[in-house]
């Protein structure tokens, strides 16, 4: 099964997203929002142990929400929840949202990112700026974005690198789209050791994120843990927060089920990942747009896709960091100078 990435290699591809970033380089923070065109099927799935979310109980499937109109993902840790409710101003001035009684409600589940400590000016004064940066993203949602140092992933941090923004997408041989959007800040690596080898590598379409493949011979520390400030970690200061999306018509136990999927993804791009103290989660959706139905064989190729698609998605996120002022840690291309 050979995958090919879609036209712009972004969650984009898949029909009826865009995609607005909003950040202060000052900061070193700023926030990533996914506009659904019209409202998608949403799941989602939490296995970090320390995730900061809003609104994430509504997509189980035993639950009355059945679409969103918007996923939002910030830097600010706690505070960062804030951005949210810019999301849902922005979107409300455009009459957009469940409709009750007359009154406008748009559905904007959410995650953060820690990234409080990162070398950035976090004096923001009464108020954290993530309410502004969510409507400013908004306002910003469009069919190309930029990766990297930029929207929620500015102030990313892995073990030894900057984190950043990722975004990959597969074309299935059914006609199926499928799209990440990560915000990689993992307590773990993403490179085999101090290498610039990625952990994502089998994955790689073309030279998507340097074209390096795996180290040969293996080296000999590939397994031991670098953990991102040389210490034992703290819950909460890490966390890998994605969207995986496809344009396939799933219901919501099946958008739940891609999430999952989705998640196998983080686990062979990040070493180690799912730890206590990340709070990794993926939010999973479906647009439908492409009016196509999965059987069982269908399903499992898009299943398949979700977690090649992330990996990749989490490798070209750190790949795509730049370096700035006052950086605590070097980007990936120093490693190849």
């Amino acid at each position: 099964m050979a995958f090919r990435t879609g036209a712009r290699n972004l969650i984009t591809d898949v029909a009826g997203l865009r995609v607005g970033n909003a950040h202060d380089l000052g900061l070193k923070s700023g926030v990533t929002v996914v506009v659904c065109d019209a409202p998608a099927t949403a799941g989602v799935q939490v296995l970090g142990g320390a995730p900061g979310t809003r609104e994430t109980d509504a997509l189980e499937a035993h639950n009355s929400a059945q679409e969103v109109h918007a996923i939002a993902l910030s830097g600010g840790s706690a505070f960062g929840l804030d951005a949210a409710s810019g999301v849902q101003a922005a979107l409300r001035e455009r009459g957009i949202g469940v409709d009750v009684r007359g009154q406008r409600v748009p559905i904007v589940p959410s995650a953060i990112i820690f990234d409080l400590i990162n070398g950035g000016d976090k004096n923001w004064g009464r108020y954290p700026p993530y309410r502004e940066l969510g409507y400013e993203a908004t306002q910003a949602a469009a069919d190309d974005f930029e990766i990297g140092t930029a929207g929620a992933g500015t102030g990313a941090l892995c073990s030894g690198l900057k984190g950043g923004l990722g975004s990959a997408s597969t074309m299935l041989s059914n006609g199926v789209t499928v799209g990440a959007l990560v915000i990689a800040n993992p307590v773990g690596s993403v490179t085999v050791a101090d290498s610039a080898h990625f952990w994502a590598a089998p994955f790689e379409i073309g030279d998507e994120f340097g074209g390096l493949g795996y180290p040969s011979p293996m080296p000999a520390n590939a397994s031991d843990i670098a953990w991102k400030f040389d210490e034992r970690p703290q819950p909460g200061a890490n966390t890998t927060i994605a969207v995986i999306a496809t344009d396939a018509i799933l219901p919501k136990s099946a958008a739940k089920r891609l999430a999952i999927a989705a998640h196998d993804g983080f686990a062979r791009a990040i070493w180690p990942t799912h730890t206590p103290a990340d709070g990794d989660l993926v939010f999973g959706l479906a647009t439908g747009q492409s009016e196509i139905a999965l059987d069982m064989h269908s399903a499992m190729e898009l299943f398949a896709a979700a977690g090649a698609t992330m990996a990749r998605a989490i490798a070209r996120a750190v790949h795509a960091a730049t370096p700035r002022e006052r950086d605590l840690f070097p980007v990936w291309h120093s490693r190849i100078e």
